[in-house]
């Protein structure tokens, strides 16, 4: 329907800079909020109205003419209909919403993807520190992270995906402190166990990976452990390479890859934290105040200023962010998505503060809103009705692997999708594992099987290639339901462009769902596999179209389409 969409839109224009030259701009086709209302809506005659000081309905009596009229109209419109003050309720043909069987069996697994272009994105995504398993939250990140990927991928994106993670520092340190008492035979509630220690049992599996001296390989690194319980610096190096490699195998589980790992120490190493800092300092937006450097980032609309170099010369977490953040931009990529916890958003402004004030020091036009963010809310997890709080493998929280193992790849992305980022979601592993309409990620899944199962069947009796569908006759296709499912499908595009902008994956599974319930309906109101040959070879196209759309939507979130359930 994309030809269809294409040749109306042209004619609208033509219509309205007929009416109101110049206007052609406000060519645009809406989706009535009523379904009988009609297929599209057009509200042009009222924003026309005031400017030309004309009446709404007269505008759109002569908007309908000239609609009515034009080539297209008269090849793709049943009717146009005046509602209310002046809106313009267009009813399609038949033939115009069988168009887009054809363009889904024709494109494939591209339908709904724009071509290649230029434009390139990072995102960056779960970015947890080597210090314990991966846990729900960043479970969250991963598919959201991974899904939005794919999202802009299908609207013609480069995406580039990395992984930021804290290599330094007192968590770092933590964790070998904790690994060499473990390796020592002591355990929690020793008198010699610190508070601060990490009691998973992850910790013990570390120190004795780490007496014998094996060797493990992550992503980004690979480290031989020496077996000395006083080497703390090779404990420590063995312990990040072990939970890298850890988290590896979280990540592979999930089926999610990354382009890139960056380490926070290399910002260190390489200068730019240092650089960043002479930046701001020349930009003449920091002060000294009580014997700290502070950045005035209330000139950048931040709520208060803040400390960039506290007393005892050590940065705050904020300042690697920035030289991490100009790094980005240094490496082409203008535009950013950052995928983080809503306990990030405190550092929003003052990263943006600190881009602004470098951005003008050096003269690298970094836009205000740059980088941008999705945050979210972290993760409950419900079993027998209780909530899981305690993982036995970390100790203190439910980790990624333990919702993979206890449910499936497919439904953990599915769930952790089926919600706006930032609003709460609990995760009910006992409706995960549900075979039945309540589980969305089974309901969808199972319409794409029950097609797969019709075709499988057709083909066993004809002998015949599902290909050779798409140059049926569809006329048969004229009946209401058959109709709202073929207009649901033309959706799919204009649905995929949107929630990219959005930046909301969440909105893909919302249209699956509403997918898998327009076929099913249609499948209770019409049999597929009727005697007729020329009625059920249309069908079959039309559900050989939908198990595509659906395969293409599932492909966006990360979760399989299968063929047998």
């Amino acid at each position: 329907m994309q030809l269809v969409h294409q040749e109306m839109q042209a004619a609208l224009a033509l219509a309205l800079d007929t009416l109101s030259p110049g206007s052609a701009s406000k060519a645009q086709f809406e989706t009535p909020k009523v379904a009988a209302h009609g297929d599209w809506a057009v509200t042009a005659a009222m924003q026309l109205a005031k400017p030309l000081g004309r009446k709404p309905r007269e505008l759109a009596e002569e908007l309908q003419n000239l609609l009515l009229a034009s080539p297209a109209g008269q090849r793709w419109l049943a009717a146009v209909e005046i509602a209310g003050p002046g809106f313009l309720n267009l009813r399609l043909k038949p033939e115009a919403k069988q168009q887009v069987v054809r363009e889904v069996l024709q494109a494939a697994d591209s339908f709904g993807q724009q071509a290649p272009g230029s434009q390139r994105l990072l995102v960056e995504f779960v970015s947890a520190n080597p210090t314990g398993p991966l846990h729900v939250g960043h479970g969250r990140q991963a598919a959201l992270g991974d899904a939005l990927c794919n999202l802009y991928e299908t609207q013609g994106w480069s995406v580039h995906r990395e992984f930021y993670y804290n290599d330094a520092g007192v968590q770092i340190q933590t964790l070998a402190n904790s690994t060499q008492l473990r390796a020592q035979g002591f355990k929690p509630g020793d008198a010699e166990w610190p508070e601060n220690a990490y009691n998973g049992e992850y910790i013990q599996d570390i120190a004795n990976a780490f007496l014998e001296r094996q060797t493990v390989q992550a992503d980004d690194r690979a480290f031989t452990a020496n077996g000395q319980v006083d080497d703390m610096a090779n404990i420590r190096d063995f312990a990040v390479a072990y939970l890298r490699h850890e988290q590896d195998l979280d990540l592979q589980a999930f089926a999610v890859k990354f382009d890139h790992y960056y380490l926070e120490s290399s910002l260190y190493t390489d200068g730019r934290v240092e650089r960043a800092v002479a930046s701001l300092q020349a930009s003449g937006h920091t002060y000294e105040s009580d014997g700290a450097l502070w950045l005035r980032s209330t000139d950048f609309g931040d709520d208060k200023d803040r400390v960039m170099r506290k007393s005892d010369g050590s940065y705050t977490y904020f300042v690697p962010d920035v030289a991490y953040h100009l790094a980005k931009w240094e490496r082409g990529f203008t535009k950013v998505i950052n995928i983080q916890g809503t306990d990030h958003h405190g550092t929003i402004a003052r990263v943006r503060a600190g881009l602004q004030a470098a951005s003008q020091q050096q003269g690298l036009n970094i836009p205000p809103g740059y980088p941008d963010y999705v945050l979210h809310t972290m993760v409950r997890v419900m079993r027998g009705g209780e909530e899981v709080k305690i993982s036995k493998r970390a100790g203190s929280y439910v980790t990624l692997r333990d919702l993979i193992e206890w449910t499936s790849k497919d439904a953990v992305r599915f769930f952790l999708l089926s919600r706006k980022p930032d609003t709460e979601y609990v995760f009910d592993v006992d409706l995960a594992l549900s075979k039945n309409n309540e589980n969305p990620v089974y309901y969808v899944q199972y319409a794409h099987a029950r097609i797969c199962t019709i075709l499988k069947t057709w083909t066993a009796q004809a002998g015949q290639n599902p290909a050779l569908l798409q140059d049926t006759d569809l006329s048969p296709l004229d009946g209401p339901a058959a109709q709202s499912l073929m207009m649901l499908l033309a959706r799919y595009p204009q649905m995929l462009t949107q929630a990219c902008l959005d930046m909301a994956p969440h909105d893909v599974t919302f249209y699956l769902r509403d997918l898998a319930a327009c076929y099913h309906s249609y499948y209770d109101a019409e049999r597929i596999l009727v005697d007729d040959e020329v009625v059920k070879k249309a069908r079959l196209a039309l559900v050989l179209a939908t198990a595509q759309v659906l395969r293409n939507g599932l492909a966006v979130l990360g979760v399989s389409a299968p063929q047998s359930m």
